[in-house]
């Protein structure tokens, strides 16, 4: 009992000093609105990198040593909330109109671009998305996203991750290069067969095409038959060269609509790694669409090359009681990196 009331002494004495922080914290956040207006009147930009750090440098120098990264991490907290604080006193509820104006999502003479053959896992996700669509299939993501942009088709459905392997890099890099908007979503079950011609039995088998994403997806399957594996730009194309070759020595893994559309039989089925296996497909647009039913915000940002940057920008997130779903890393140029995010909410 001696230790439940020396923890009650201690926890008291901590609660009376958080009413004091609470109180110095308001008075903060009170001149971060004079600050603001100061701002707003002489027309000075929000952020000052070299007074902040001046501010915690001084704090920290100031402060026990003991606890200096503490100290460094609590003033960086406090200079993110008081930058929020001036943010919204300067921009008050205008910082909306900074969106670009979203158009009403198109419900008829709706053309969508996928990447593949007729049969591939994008092909699968157009018609979940756009059972009304006209389909139009091009050989490279690149390729989807050039079509959008250049107006040629309405929305392009392209992979962004899947939930065995992860995110599927050339497309986030393709989103920041062009620019779309990501404007809706789907996820698609993967279930990979093995697939060959007519007739044809494993046991016949001597070599496998598939994209890499549908080896590695299979590699239990794959690992003790002695087959040889080459890579395809896509599953449904493997399915396509099997058709094409017409021996039974060759198989591709791939879906059963490829196997249909192809001619082809189903030698193994449903051979994954794991039977929950999915793919998220996202439709890409070249303007926005958004209304009050959207319920997901992808962004992307870049931060400083310095120690607590990437923090800095998800602290406000945090103090918004904003849900952070979703964060993916992707190299630049000069050994930057840029951030994309999906977050929760409209």
């Amino acid at each position: 009992m001696d230790y439940i009331k020396k923890l009650d002494d201690v926890r008291k004495q901590l609660d009376d000093l958080d009413d004091q922080m609470v109180t110095c914290f308001e008075k903060r956040m009170e001149l971060s609105n004079q600050i603001a207006s100061i701002k707003r009147e002489g027309n000075i930009g929000l952020v000052d990198e070299a007074r902040e750090q001046a501010v915690v440098n001084r704090v920290v120098e100031a402060g026990n040593p003991k606890y200096k990264g503490e100290i460094s991490v609590f003033m960086r907290s406090l200079i993110a909330l008081s930058r929020l604080r001036q943010r919204k006193a300067l921009f008050e509820e205008k910082e909306i109109n900074l969106l670009p104006l979203p158009r009403i999502p198109l419900k008829k003479d709706i053309k969508v671009a996928f990447q593949g053959p007729w049969g591939a896992w994008g092909e699968q996700a157009s018609l979940q998305l756009f059972v009304e669509g006209e389909r139009f299939s091009f050989n490279s993501f690149e390729d989807v996203f050039a079509a959008v942009k250049e107006k040629k088709v309405c929305y392009g459905v392209v992979p962004i991750e899947n939930s065995q392997t992860g995110a599927i890099g050339e497309v986030y890099d393709l989103l920041r290069r062009y620019g779309c908007y990501i404007v809706g979503q789907t996820w698609v079950q993967v279930r990979h067969c093995l697939i060959g011609i007519p007739k044809g039995k494993t046991e016949d088998v001597r070599e496998v095409f598939s994209h890499p994403e549908g080896f590695r997806q299979c590699d239990r399957y794959l690992r003790n038959r002695f087959w040889d594996l080459t890579a395809c730009s896509n599953t449904a194309a493997a399915a396509q060269m099997v058709a094409r070759r017409s021996d039974k020595r060759y198989a591709a893994i791939g879906s059963r609509r490829a196997a249909e559309l192809n001619g082809l039989a189903i030698l193994d089925e449903d051979i994954i790694n794991d039977p929950s296996n999915q793919t998220r497909f996202i439709v890409i647009a070249d303007v926005p669409e958004y209304d009050d039913n959207s319920d997901t915000v992808s962004i992307i940002f870049r931060t400083a090359h310095r120690s607590g940057a990437l923090c800095e920008v998800l602290f406000p997130l945090m103090a918004q009681d904003v849900n952070l779903s979703r964060i993916e890393s992707r190299p630049m140029s000069g050994g930057k990196y840029c951030f994309f995010c999906d977050l929760k909410g409209n």
